[in-house]
């Protein structure tokens, strides 16, 4: 009676396994895209994430990633997570301004006193907080990555003080703060794509760019700019986003693994930057780069009307509260 029960119950065992087995291989995938080249530290955090989520996930969670611009600009690529079309993007958090203002503080110049304050900061009350500010906007912030210290680096001659950028054509990311800062220090600000950059700084279109050593060294902008100016006015951190339907649509154990892995990527990521960015320097001026390194003092002096502005604003609220952290 027994075995005739057994031999009966063969046919459902064996649709119930095919159903298992269809079940494990169905594998969502989650489009990222940002504007990074493959050798960049930023890019190899989310390859660190990408291949922590497959294998937390048992291959049933995938994250394809899309870098150096290959679906469209930081601005681009943000509209299409707001739209649905990607799951995911990487930014600096300039373009994002446009979307979720209090990120404009972040390209407040001279607002850090050092990288140790910019992390005592994102990691706390007030990180956190704006991160969450852009899910209303169709951008829930998942963390942020180290971008160090923004720095001048110019075609024509060696910034050494504030009166040396007057008259210069300076690259700026499509953010408001980048532009204010480039006019209160006497600069002329130009709005271009990454992408575009190499060619606008070959043809003259502009005479210099701001960004941090990484990507100075990685975009091979110091073949042309040949002055590099560590003024460092500007701490602007990566930020990783993802669209908040697709991210409530995903199961909760989804959820929790890419958490887990977006969180130790930032460990992974904050690690690899500091011998990275020390690298990438010392490579450049192995190079012939001049790099300047100038009293700040004078600059964070020429800033200062740019930080009366805000005073009474909502952002010059986040920077009080910002100034006070320890």
């Amino acid at each position: 009676m027994v075995r005739m029960t057994f031999m009966r119950l063969i046919p459902f065992l064996g649709v119930l396994g095919m159903a298992c087995a269809t079940t494990q291989s169905e594998v969502r995938v989650l489009k990222l895209a940002h504007g990074l080249d493959v050798e960049h530290p930023v890019h190899h955090a989310m390859t660190y994430m990408a291949d922590e989520v497959n294998r937390r996930s048992h291959g049933t969670l995938r994250v394809d990633i899309y870098p150096s611009e290959q679906l469209g600009s930081e601005r681009e690529i943000l509209e299409l997570v707001q739209l649905g079309v990607i799951a995911m993007a990487k930014s600096s958090s300039a373009p994002i301004e446009s979307f979720v203002p209090a990120m404009r503080v972040f390209g407040m110049p001279y607002l850090f006193r050092s990288s140790d304050h910019l992390w005592h900061v994102l990691e706390g009350p007030i990180g956190k907080e704006i991160l969450e500010a852009g899910t209303a906007r169709g951008l829930k912030g998942l963390c942020y990555y180290d971008a160090g210290a923004r720095s001048f680096y110019t075609t024509t001659k060696p910034i050494r003080q504030p009166a040396d950028l007057i008259g210069l054509k300076i690259r700026v990311q499509k953010s408001v703060m980048a532009m204010d800062t480039i006019e209160v220090l006497g600069g002329s600000p130009t709005p271009i794509d990454w992408g575009e950059l190499y060619t606008a700084l070959d043809q003259g279109i502009v005479d210099g760019a701001e960004n941090n050593s990484p990507s100075f060294f990685g975009s091979r902008h110091y073949e042309i700019s040949r002055h590099y100016s560590l003024d460092e006015h500007s701490r602007q951190p990566d930020v990783l986003v993802i669209n908040p339907e697709i991210w409530e649509s995903l199961l909760p154990f989804h959820r929790f693994v890419l958490r887990e892995a977006v969180n130790d990527s930032v460990t992974f990521q904050r690690e690899l930057w500091a011998r990275t960015a020390a690298h990438n320097l010392a490579s450049v001026e192995n190079a012939g780069v001049n790099v300047v390194r100038p009293d700040k003092q004078p600059f964070i002096d020429a800033v200062q009307p740019l930080w009366t502005r805000y005073r009474a604003s909502a952002i010059g609220v986040l920077v009080d509260r910002i100034q006070a952290v320890e």
